[in-house]
């Protein structure tokens, strides 16, 4: 909070962005801490870079490895025998930031500014447009460094106010495709690790099935209902589809690829506007969310949200049998 409310006299502020009020600096702060990443304002006008790097992105790799290290703690929960301790929080978090998130977040910026991402601390540039006379501000920033753990931490604040629609921040269907799967690879790989980490790789491998199916049927669907024009654009390149709201360098595939996966994975990112959505179309992400975003789900949330189904299902089962249930080993009674 200290850092949005005074960014108007720290360094790094090439545009001379003013501090943003008490309530606007804790509702950014609080829902970057959480991983919620609501945003109520646009980053290009309203964040100086020093904001964004430090305020911002800090709480991206903070939030994200909190995750991981919850998951580990249930982890070792079901693992551990005769003990009292299920590890040490700060070690798990240190290590994950360091040896995870950190070296994927760098090969990850290094993909996205091959792709003509933005990363730079140089100030915004105003430039000539077609219209003659008519001027435009082109807004920079390290954009590629917070894009980089914003999809690989399932945070999904955008630097820039249009999030993963603006070019800026997401330039070709090739970064396109490079979020996607920054979105979901630490998810999946969890997944696996579990499996790895309980000794039994068969457990690792149904929740991923299961997940995986929900995600392909939700990515069907979506695809078909957008593959048909809305009533109001009838007639209007109907080959494409519903186009609306959505860029035309990404076309439906990879605009519902990016929904399905951002609404499965609780990121907050977009690269195309949902309430441009067909009825259809729109029903997929919303019922993503409503599930409680399990289908790979956020770093370490969306593994142990699955695991709470998978125990309470095991504890119903035993009680429609007659007997104990029992997960991993573990009894599982009502306290």
């Amino acid at each position: 909070m200290a850092v949005l409310m005074l960014q108007g006299v720290l360094p790094l502020n090439p545009e001379h962005q003013k501090g943003m009020s008490l309530g606007l600096a804790f509702n950014t702060a609080a829902s970057f801490v959480t991983n919620t990443n609501w945003q109520a304002y646009s980053g290009e006008s309203a964040l100086s870079y020093l904001s964004q790097t430090i305020g911002l992105t800090v709480q991206n790799f903070v939030s994200a490895g909190t995750g991981i290290a919850v998951l580990f703690a249930l982890v070792r929960g079901f693992i551990l025998k005769k003990t009292h301790s299920v590890g040490n929080f700060w070690q798990d978090l240190i290590r994950v930031t360091l040896y995870l998130l950190v070296p994927l977040s760098l090969v990850m910026a290094i993909l996205l500014v091959s792709q003509g991402v933005v990363q730079s601390f140089a100030p915004y540039v105003t430039t000539e447009t077609l219209q003659e006379g008519a001027k435009q501000l082109i807004p920079l920033g390290p954009a590629a460094s917070q894009i980089a753990i914003k999809q690989l931490g399932t945070n999904g604040g955008g630097f820039f106010g249009a999030n993963s629609a603006f070019p800026f921040e997401n330039p070709t269907a090739f970064s396109n495709l490079l979020e996607i799967l920054a979105i979901l690879l630490i998810p999946a790989a969890l997944v696996v690790a579990f499996g790895r980490a309980v000794k039994d790789a068969k457990q690792g491998r149904v929740i991923f099935t299961v997940m995986l199916v929900l995600f392909s049927v939700g990515l069907i669907a979506m695809t078909a209902a957008e593959q048909f024009s809305l009533p109001s654009t009838a007639g209007v390149a109907d080959s494409a589809g519903n186009m609306e709201g959505k860029e035309a360098r990404f076309g439906v595939s990879g605009s519902t690829l990016f929904g399905v996966a951002t609404t499965a994975a609780s990121n907050g990112s977009v690269n195309a506007m949902h309430d441009s959505l067909t009825p259809l179309g729109g029903a997929v992400p919303l019922f993503m969310m409503q599930l409680g975003e399990i289908v790979f789900g956020g770093v370490g949330s969306g593994l142990y949200g699955m695991i709470a189904f998978v125990i309470l299902t095991v504890f119903i089962a035993g009680l429609l049998i007659g007997r104990t249930p029992e997960y991993l080993g573990k009894k599982n009674r009502a306290v």
